[in-house]
This record gives C-alpha cells, sequence and structure tokens, in this order.
C-alpha cells in the first residue's frame, strides 16, 4: 500500500508540473514579458498658452503582417499554433495597454489573393475572433499584397471585398483627437494608370491637405535595408539586398509623390516583416513595424505611440521569444524524464529491498 500511495502522489506531482508548465507558456508568459510595456510619454503645450495646457494624447498600438494561414498552404497545427500565440499575445496587449486605436498596416492574411469565397469568410471568421476588441476601442487595418495581390494580381473583386469586410477604402483620412491618419492603399501606387490606381491617386490628390501620419503596407522607397538597426532589424544577410521597387517597397516616383502631397510628420509601413527606421530627405521619419507572427520572426513586437496634434514619441514592445518558450518545453522535459526515471530507479531498488525481506521472512 504504501508503494502505491507513492506511485499515486508522484503522477499527480508530475501533471501538476506538466499543467504549471502549460499554464506558464501559453498564457502566463505573455504578461510576464509584456507587463515591462509602458506608454511613452507626451507632454505638448497647446500654442499660445505658454505650456499651461496640453493637446489630448492619443494612445496608438501599431502592429503588421500577421499573416493567418488558409486551406491551402496551412498546416493546421502551425495555424492553430501561431493563431493562438497572436490571440494571446493581442488580448495581453489590450488588457495591459488599453490603447485607444489599433492599426494593422496589412497582410492581415496570407492567402487572401487567392483564397475561395468559403476559405475568405472562414479566415474573416477567425481574425475577429483573434482580434476582438472592446466597442470603445477602434481597430483599422491597411490592404497588404498578400490580402488582394500584388499589383499585376489585383482586381475589383478582391479589393471591395476586402473593403467591405474592413470598412475600409483604398485612400481614407481618420483623425482622432486632433491627429489625422492617411490610410493608403500603397499596393495601388503603381503609376501604370491601371483603374484601380487612378481612382487611389484622384482620391489622393483630393485629401492632400494637411495630415499628421501616413499608414500604408509598403514602405517608402529605400535601396536596402543596410542601414537598419536594432535586434528586430532584418538578419545580417538580408540586410545588403537590395529593394526590388514596387515589390520591396514603393517606386521611387511613388514614394515622391506622397511626401510631395502630404509631408507627413510620421510614416508607418510594414511588409518587410523586420523594423527599420528611415529618415527621408532628412525630416520625413519611416517606421517599419517587424511582423506580429512568429511564423515570420522570432521576435514579434508592436508599435506603442503617444501622439497629439503637437508631437509624437513612440516606443517598442516585444513578445516572448519563440526559442524561450521552446527552452522552457525542452528544459521541462528533460527534467521530467530524469525525475521519472530517479524514481523508477529507487522504486526498483525499494522492491528489491521488499522481496528481500519477504524472502528472509520465509526462511525465519
Amino acid at each position: 500500500m504504501p508503494g502505491l500511495c507513492s506511485k499515486g502522489k508522484f503522477v499527480f506531482i508530475t501533471l501538476c508540473f506538466i499543467i504549471c508548465v502549460f499554464v506558464f507558456c501559453e498564457f502566463l508568459i505573455y504578461y510576464t514579458v509584456m507587463f515591462s510595456c509602458v506608454w511613452p510619454d507626451n507632454e505638448a503645450p497647446l500654442s499660445g498658452q505658454r505650456g499651461e495646457g496640453s493637446a489630448p494624447v492619443l494612445r496608438v498600438l501599431v502592429l503588421s503582417d500577421t499573416h493567418l494561414l488558409g486551406a491551402i498552404n496551412g498546416h493546421w497545427f502551425d495555424k492553430l499554433r501561431r493563431e493562438w500565440q497572436m490571440e494571446r499575445a493581442f488580448q495581453t496587449a489590450l488588457w495591459l495597454l488599453q490603447p485607444e486605436i489599433v492599426f494593422i498596416l496589412g497582410d492581415i492574411f496570407d492567402e487572401g489573393k487567392w483564397s475561395s469565397p468559403e476559405d475568405w469568410e472562414d479566415d474573416v471568421r477567425r481574425f475577429r475572433q483573434m482580434f476582438r476588441h472592446p466597442t470603445n476601442m477602434e481597430l483599422l487595418v491597411v490592404v497588404g499584397n498578400h490580402d488582394i495581390g500584388f499589383h499585376y494580381e489585383m482586381n475589383w473583386f478582391k479589393l471591395q471585398r476586402f473593403e467591405k469586410v474592413f470598412n475600409v477604402t483604398s485612400a481614407r483620412i481618420v483623425t482622432k483627437k486632433g491627429v489625422n491618419f492617411l490610410l493608403v492603399n500603397s499596393i495601388a501606387l503603381h503609376g501604370d494608370g491601371c483603374s484601380i490606381c487612378q481612382n487611389v491617386e484622384d482620391e489622393l490628390i483630393k485629401i492632400s491637405r494637411a495630415l499628421n501620419c501616413s499608414i500604408q503596407h509598403y514602405p517608402l522607397y529605400r535601396i536596402s535595408d543596410a542601414e537598419c538597426t536594432g535586434e528586430d532589424a532584418a538578419t545580417l544577410e538580408e540586410r545588403n539586398l537590395v529593394f526590388k521597387q514596387q515589390y520591396d517597397s514603393l517606386s521611387l516616383v511613388a514614394s515622391h509623390k506622397l511626401l510631395w502631397w502630404f509631408q507627413p510628420r510620421l510614416i508607418l509601413s510594414g511588409h518587410t516583416h523586420s523594423a527599420c527606421e528611415k529618415l527621408h530627405s532628412g525630416k520625413f521619419l519611416e517606421i517599419s513595424v517587424p511582423s506580429f507572427s512568429w511564423r515570420n520572426r522570432n521576435n514579434p513586437s508592436f508599435i506603442l505611440g503617444s501622439i497629439s496634434s503637437y508631437n509624437f514619441t513612440l516606443s517598442k514592445c516585444f513578445l516572448p521569444r519563440e526559442s524561450t518558450v521552446i527552452s522552457i518545453y525542452c528544459s521541462a522535459g528533460a527534467l521530467l524524464i530524469i525525475i521519472t526515471l530517479t524514481y523508477c530507479q529507487l522504486l526498483k531498488k525499494n522492491l528489491h529491498y521488499a522481496q528481500c525481506l519477504i524472502s528472509k521472512h520465509k526462511i525465519l
């Protein structure tokens, strides 16, 4: 009986250990890592008030390239794993940080450019579940090349399907607390006179007045990521790869047009899956936001912005490294194996000792 009780206790402790490791890696680690993320300070004195007042500050969370896997290339376990990670990360960020507005900079889906109506509906359903949010918080998206295809794949059906679901247009200004955000379908800035491209360009010309921030999927033209630094920048091998215009970035002509028309004080873009800061013409700051998916990065992150009509400050919030989660699981598994083997050896010795005592008792 003591042996059976000891065995039952060991199994119970083992199960508790496994559950604790699982709960930490799949739930608590997001709170542990993101608890250190804070909103950057932003104090903007009102004009003419000599610092006595301040402009209202808008709390903005920006992420990019979620790439929800589809029915064609998405393995079920990969899909389950990545979507669970992004859902946990996003919901934790909302709970801890409580942003007023969230922007997702395109490539919401991985297969939107060729998904069937049925697959599209399923992808949209899963997105809404993962990125659910309270009614007092607004979530806005811009279209990416994986959502409707590159320029040569894009058509009105896929564009309007996306715009209908997310209630967006290819050129739109959103104003919150006196801050103007220009949301641009950068895929349509091809400059070849296609009907969608011409429509977007006409809209941009109409709204080319004062604005604060430009938000789009493609980055403005740059030669490469050679000048980009930081732990979530492109790898050393990737940084010197020359960008292809209209594929890796906007064309030089389209970039100059946007800067000339709007002269934004901040440009936010995605697409490259890596972080980068680029100052265009010595005065237009562009921030490339890394991918939010662990499928694309070991260390995803998002941007926190405290933005007013007078200035802005930004900070970065990193998510748990996938390599860290894997290391925890591997270490816990190795420890569990060692403890189990030790317990089995001890149990075997105890049984052998008990058999010897029984044998001696029979002889007596």
